[in-house]
């Protein structure tokens, strides 16, 4: 599987999907599995049990994980959905950049 270009933290547009168009903070990656969680988007409703600390039981709604082929970064320059890429920086360390506007992420 090749690496994942996106992170904990980014800000993502959905390109496919019931959420098409949605866009929210990654809060999870799992690179093993390519996918990653964004927050607010592909909902799913979970049975939850009572526990014993003191939370309720009911019907739950929290997000579902995505495969990361459905996403794109949002540059940060033009607030457009763009391709990532890796160069290195002036200081030798390797950075990753949005490939639309050439700007550092």
């Amino acid at each position: 599987m090749p690496k994942m270009k996106i992170r904990k933290g980014d800000q993502v547009q959905v390109l496919s999907g019931k959420d098409r168009g949605a866009r929210g903070e990654v809060i999870r990656a799992i690179p093993s599995e390519g996918r990653v969680v964004v927050r607010g988007v592909a909902m799913v409703k979970k049975a939850q049990k009572p526990n014993q600390m003191g939370q309720n039981g009911g019907i739950i709604e929290k997000e579902s994980a995505i495969d990361v082929s459905n996403v794109a970064l949002i540059d940060p320059k033009t607030d457009t959905p763009t391709r990532v890429g890796y160069r290195f920086g002036t200081d030798g360390k390797k950075v990753r950049y949005a490939k639309k506007s050439g700007e550092e992420i």
